[in-house]
């Protein structure tokens, strides 16, 4: 059997963005392409990036976004480019973007992705495996409806994404497409391919019996004001250990707290201390809402773990896209293991960004690693 890569993946650690994008482009072009994905700094001149984008892959659909930190070849970088090319002979691709998500409307987003899919199924329905790929500002504290809106519209094609980021700024986080970055929008991708696929998802946390219940909150801003009746920053910080004064992102990636749906949990990680003492999370809240406390386990162990797995499912992967929540990446160096992901990851052949959220088949987590696995396509060979 002869293997055929139908994926190019490429990262430039250049602080400049046209030379990164002219080094990215050497690294991923390949003929007849069907789409580029791309990461990036939001450090880097975003216009000049996206000229560069648009004189590099004429005709090429390429959607991307900012980051809060890159994965690639180079292991994981902040102030980097990184992405993978498509070959058309291997993937069908249809992507879109719907902007003005202060005003999203669920209807309206179930009727875009399922225009996008149609338009794949009616172009290539034939092919066996298929998947989606979702990217979001990061700061449109939409991602929930979004999620569920892109799910729905395309069914049974499991959905994978992440939310952009901003190098933990929280000022302006960005999705690339149609030659341009755009806030207050998503990004969406839908794809056929003969290659076979894994989705995956994965965290390191087991619950506790503390509970906390939020019993005042700004759900539209994602804002808890108490916590068990108290000021939620002083009760948090109580629980977790901690002067709130040190209450930063590494005290949040140490000890998160979780919400049960459906009998499996999902972290909801706390983004900021407010001035009032107030919360403001990565994830939807509402008072009323119950959390328990987890502690972390095994990071290292966890990853090693999920990237077998998808050596099981697979054999080798000739791309993973992966979209890992910075408070991970933060966990990471607190803990020293950050150069055995990084070996893990390269030999996974994985690219993707450190993100203020993900998403996992229509439903938006957070402190997780999601993603998906593309195994090599076997082609017969000829004498």
């Amino acid at each position: 059997m002869d293997v055929v890569q139908a994926c190019r993946s490429a990262q430039s650690s250049a602080v400049d963005a046209a030379v990164a994008v002219r080094e990215f482009h050497a690294g991923v072009v390949q003929p007849d392409m069907s789409a580029v994905i791309f990461f990036c700094s939001s450090h880097y001149d975003l216009d000049v990036l996206a000229a560069e984008m648009r004189a590099s892959f004429p005709g090429v659909t390429v959607v991307g976004c900012t980051t809060a930190g890159e994965i690639g070849p180079l292991g994981y970088r902040e102030w980097s480019l990184v992405g993978a090319s498509f070959a058309s002979a291997h993937f069908s691709i249809h992507a879109g973007l719907l902007g003005g998500l202060a005003d999203f409307d669920l209807d309206a987003g179930r009727r875009f992705a399922y225009s996008l899919y149609d338009a794949l199924e009616v172009r290539d329905g034939g092919r066996r495996n298929g998947f989606a790929l979702m990217l979001v500002d990061g700061l449109s504290v939409r991602e929930e409806l979004v999620a569920r809106a892109f799910q729905d519209g395309i069914g049974n094609l499991p959905l994978v994404g992440g939310s952009a980021g901003d190098d933990l700024r929280f000022a302006r986080t960005q999705v690339y497409f149609d030659g341009a970055f755009h806030e207050d929008a998503a990004a969406l991708v839908v794809a056929h391919t003969d290659c076979p696929v894994h989705v995956f998802k994965t965290q390191h946390f087991e619950c506790l019996d503390e509970r906390l219940v939020v019993t005042a909150a700004d759900a539209g801003q994602r804002i808890v004001k108490e916590i068990n009746g108290l000021p939620a920053a002083s009760e948090y910080a109580r629980i977790a250990g901690v002067r709130v004064e040190d209450l930063r992102p590494d005290a949040f990636a140490a000890v998160p707290v979780v919400v049960v749906i459906n009998g499996s949990d999902y972290v909801r990680s706390i983004r900021s201390v407010n001035p009032d003492g107030s919360l403001t999370f990565y994830c939807a809240i509402e008072e009323g809402l119950v959390f328990r406390v987890a502690r972390a386990t095994d990071l290292l162990a966890d990853v090693q773990q999920t990237f077998q797995g998808i050596r099981d499912a697979l054999g080798e992967p000739q791309l993973t896209l992966g979209f890992d929540c910075v408070l991970r990446n933060l966990e990471m160096r607190q803990r020293g293991v950050k150069p055995v992901v990084d070996e893990t990851y390269r030999q996974a052949h994985c690219v993707g960004f450190c993100t203020y959220g993900e998403q996992f088949w229509g439903v938006h987590v957070n402190q997780t690693l999601t993603g998906l696995a593309i195994g090599e396509y076997r082609a017969v060979g000829h004498d």
